[in-house]
């Protein structure tokens, strides 16, 4: 996949099948959109692209109080857009003047002047243009002036529930991991650098990696205990436990500060520095206050035993 990060640099050859959108999550329903890409871009031996926007519109929009978590980072959504077999990534530089633009000089000057797709593929909700005004109706009518067909996909279902990057994001923020895989079609990514902690796993034989998130808008899911995947810089997957929380048994973090730490189960190796990628399986428990590190050693052993007793029956993530 290539990645444009001026659009001004993009360039086919070939005839292009686009599809528009901010992709956070790359889940189910945007995976769907993909396929049809591709689909569609074999016919007529061409190249699938997204055009997306960096940075997200609501923080530009609404600086002081957008509340924006994302399902991804940038260098997550790319692995999963690449995975996803996508040609052509055109990340546009999103500011106050874009947002002004008419859904007309929208078209006109992002779409029909430099990428000239052959086709647009867009979810049946999508809107674009100064205050969202451009719908799938007006890109079609827009579609017969500047010579590219538009179609639109009704958003994927997952067990019946219509995908989007808001449901899944309320179910990490609740702690429903399970339903919230199924909604990404893939497992929840957490990428962060190991920084120092108190050391206090080591003294009770669960030492722990402490992370700092990578992209500070990166959601986090709700306090608790869970059974994940990780890895140190991109080496082999290992079974791992991971808290989040304020961890009361042990020392009370700062008001409102929450420590993500997570325990490579059969691992000990040095990782301060290094980067951790984490991929979540299921919640555990909810953090639970012990009396004393006696109570927390042995609850620790009950998490590892019930980890490795789910992760025997999971494959490691192919990302």
């Amino acid at each position: 996949m290539k990645v444009h990060l001026k659009i001004e640099s993009f360039y086919s050859k070939k005839p292009v099948v686009l599809t528009i959108g901010t992709f956070d999550g790359v889940h189910a329903g945007h995976r769907a959109v993909i396929d049809v890409l591709k689909a569609k871009a074999n016919k007529i031996n061409g190249e699938t692209a997204l055009l997306t926007f960096s940075p997200h519109p609501r923080v530009v929009l609404h600086p002081d109080n957008h509340n924006l978590r994302l399902l991804n980072t940038r260098k997550e959504k790319e692995a999963l857009l690449e995975n996803a077999g996508l040609d052509h990534l055109i990340v546009v530089h999103f500011d106050i003047a874009l947002s002004r633009l008419t859904p007309l000089d929208y078209v006109r000057k992002l779409l029909a002047e430099v990428i000239k797709p052959t086709e647009i593929v867009i979810g049946d909700d999508h809107r674009f243009g100064r205050n969202r005004e451009g719908s799938f109706n007006s890109l079609k009518e827009m579609g017969l002036m500047f010579h590219f067909n538009v179609t639109a996909l009704n958003a994927e279902k997952v067990r019946e529930i219509r995908v989007s990057s808001t449901k899944a994001r309320d179910a990490i923020i609740e702690g429903q991991i399970e339903h919230a895989n199924d909604l990404l079609s893939h497992p929840f990514p957490l990428s962060g650098t190991v920084i120092e902690g108190d050391k206090l796993g080591q003294t009770i034989d669960f030492p722990t990696a402490n992370l700092k998130l990578s992209d500070p808008l990166k959601i986090v899911p709700m306090d608790g205990v869970y059974v994940v995947w990780a890895r140190v810089n991109e080496g082999k997957w290992m079974k791992g436990m991971m808290n989040i929380g304020c961890r009361p048994s042990v020392i009370k973090t700062a008001a409102g500060e929450t420590t993500i730490e997570v325990h490579f189960i059969g691992y000990a190796g040095n990782c301060y520095g290094q980067v951790v990628e984490v991929r979540f399986v299921k919640r555990l428990r909810d953090e639970m206050n012990f009396n004393g590190l006696t109570e927390l050693k042995a609850a620790l052993r009950r998490d590892r035993d019930e980890t490795l007793e789910i992760l025997q029956f999971e494959a490691p993530p192919v990302l």
